[in-house]
């Protein structure tokens, strides 16, 4: 049984490409999911979010495409391709599109 969903094994991909963006929504496809660990891709087209709130767990974010704003503790941070920051387990944070914005989500728990 594999542990990775909605995702093709063995084979060269870009994850960017893995989700679309959709006008005004966030789009989200899980990638794993279990009690030690989430990985999961966003996309959020420009001006969505996800609202302020707190993870058990830390979260690492990769963007893969566009830029995004994330708010850790009322602290912006802004995101480019190819740039990571950690949002701590238990620190309100939030997501911020300011342009179309995909993500890599990996949360440890």
């Amino acid at each position: 049984m594999a542990i990775m969903k909605n995702i093709s094994m063995a084979e060269v991909l870009k994850l960017k490409d893995q989700v679309a963006y959709q006008e005004g929504q966030v789009v989200s496809k899980t990638l794993v999911q279990n009690s030690a660990v989430s990985v999961t891709l966003f996309s959020f087209a420009k001006d969505e979010e996800i609202s302020t709130h707190e993870s058990k767990g830390d979260a690492f974010v990769t963007c893969l495409d566009g830029v995004g704003r994330i708010t850790i503790d009322g602290v912006d941070y802004e995101l480019h391709e190819g740039e990571s920051i950690v949002m701590p387990a238990q620190h309100p944070h939030a997501v911020y599109g300011k342009e179309n914005f995909k993500m890599l989500l990996v949360v440890v728990f």
